[in-house]
């Protein structure tokens, strides 16, 4: 790490046995600070949870602070949304915007006058400077490196500037920003996931602006004020952001402040190596949310794809769907992978069968996707809600679930066109009066059997039927299919009396006599 020579005095200090730095007694607190400009989508999601699971092992906080200090990109209702989306994936927010806290505000654009405030501070001991450059200039001097092949870069015109001089052009009400002076030197840090990192900003960049002239503060600055007055312990962010640090290091050394420790997490990739991007459509939370993949499922997919646990989530074995607490138990920040990870999608669908099944043993989860169920089922048959024509009692549904643990991917399965018959009772029964006889007897038959049995058994009672009636055994399964489906194809006719049960296979039969047009 960079040494600050600070003078600490009497604060009381702990040493965290994660990186061996000091922070204050207030222990680990780490914090999601995302631009409200989009929804939330994978690679922030990724973010978000590792910060989180880094706090619950530690027995720290989680902190959501949002930057929108500029205006100019914010999407309306991101900000809310965001936290439902957190919410809804199981991070649960200890500060924030809608729980409060004592660092608050946690919207930057509530915090502008401490951000003045702090820029003072700076003002004040010569780490910064009013710049009055104007936007030609600066546009004259990108210009001119561009034709030069050089890097477009500040001047730093400005920082040379007298007291006298700057005081004058603010007396005359002429517009500044306001600079922070950026040191010539190489500057190193120990990243908790790369290792040592050193790199120069002077040769990529001039005086970087830290105050705007309308007043809000840069992102740099920003970031760094609020890490410190919100007691931040441990920064972990996107790789991207790790040529930065050494930038916000030297701002912390101009304001005397011990910074927390920076850990940079790799790039999570598509399965084919390139990058996420915000443009896709399927990488947005609320499009797992809408097409009814649990948030569990979710959270394994992406822990998965990048390392970070003691056991790496025991890939060479069966795959297990791990819980928030057991992934935080595990979770070990000197095992997260330095390169890139990549999202093996066919992982997804496997890990909500697994939280499908798990649901499925606990009678209080089993009742909330019984509810889930019959809304979706409401959604899709809306017009069958109306004519009576669906079957969604509880019950029903609950035998259902049962039925699919072992054969459906996520709950929007149950209500696809070739398991529509397990809702929809079907009408309109085109057959003559000596079928009407045989499904009598058929019923009759099934009426005396105690248990309905699997579908081996089923076969076997339906064979022997078809041959006792006289009955071709594949005529005698065509029209039972459009009796109890009203399918052509889909699933075999004992597999469909399974899925239907006794009392449901039975009542489609006696509708079927009932309305029988002959």
């Amino acid at each position: 790490m960079i040494s600050f020579g600070i003078n600490i005095g009497k604060r009381s200090h702990n040493i965290c046995r994660i990186c061996f730095r000091t922070y204050d007694t207030d222990g680990v607190r780490v914090r999601f600070a995302p631009s409200p400009t989009g929804y939330l989508h994978l690679g922030g999601l990724r973010t978000a949870l590792y910060n989180f699971l880094f706090a619950k092992k530690h027995n720290g906080k989680f902190i959501l602070r949002i930057e929108d200090t500029d205006q100019t990109r914010l999407v309306a209702g991101a900000t809310e949304q965001l936290q439902r989306d957190l919410e809804w994936s199981g991070i649960h927010i200890d500060e924030g915007p809608s729980q409060g806290g004592l660092a608050g505000p946690y919207l930057q654009s509530q915090r502008l006058n401490i951000y003045r405030e702090q820029v003072q501070v700076l003002l004040e001991n010569g780490s910064a400077y009013h710049c009055f450059c104007t936007e030609r200039r600066l546009q004259l001097l990108r210009r001119e490196a561009l034709k030069k092949q050089e890097i477009p870069k500040y001047d730093n015109r400005c920082r040379h500037l007298s007291t006298e001089e700057v005081e004058r052009r603010l007396e005359k009400g002429e517009m500044s920003c306001i600079r922070f002076k950026i040191s010539e030197k190489e500057e190193s840090f120990d990243d908790l996931i790369y290792g040592k990192i050193a790199y120069n900003i002077s040769l990529n960049e001039g005086d970087p602006v830290i105050m705007k002239t309308d007043g809000f503060p840069t992102y740099h600055f920003a970031n760094v004020v609020d890490d410190h007055l919100m007691k931040i312990s441990h920064v972990l962010r996107g790789v991207e952001w790790q040529i930065s640090t050494t930038k916000h290091l030297l701002l912390y050394r101009a304001f005397g402040w011990i910074p927390p420790s920076f850990g940079h997490l790799p790039l999570l990739m598509n399965s084919d190596g390139s990058k996420l991007s915000k443009r896709q459509g399927d990488i947005k939370i609320s499009h797992y949310r809408e097409s009814n993949i649990f948030p569990l499922a979710l959270i394994n997919f992406i822990v998965y794809s990048g390392g970070g646990f003691t056991k790496d989530l025991e890939r060479n074995i069966k795959p297990k769907c791990y819980t928030i607490d057991e992934l935080a138990s595990q979770f070990d920040i000197t095992r997260i992978n330095s390169h890139s990870g990549k999202l093996m999608n066919d992982r997804l669908l496997e890990f909500n069968r697994l939280e499908l099944r798990r649901k499925l043993q606990n009678e209080k989860e089993l009742h909330n996707m019984v509810q889930q169920v019959k809304t979706l089922l409401k959604t899709t048959f809306a017009q069958r809600v109306e004519d009576g024509s669906l079957k969604f009692d509880d019950d029903h549904i609950r035998n259902v679930l049962l039925w699919s643990s072992e054969r459906i991917s996520k709950l929007s399965d149950l209500v696809s066109e070739d398991l529509a018959f397990i809702w929809v009772v079907p009408s309109n029964h085109h057959i003559v009066s000596k079928e009407v006889d045989t499904i009598k007897s058929l019923k009759t038959m099934l009426e005396g059997i105690e248990e309905q049995g699997d579908t081996k058994d089923l076969n076997a009672i339906l064979k022997t039927f078809s041959q006792e009636h006289g009955i071709k055994f594949a005529a005698l399964m065509k029209m039972l299919r459009h009796i109890l489906s009203g399918l052509k194809e889909g699933p075999s006719v004992a597999e469909m009396m399974v899925i239907l049960g006794k009392k449901n296979t039975l009542d489609r039969l006696e509708n079927c006599i009932n309305n029988a047009k002959t």
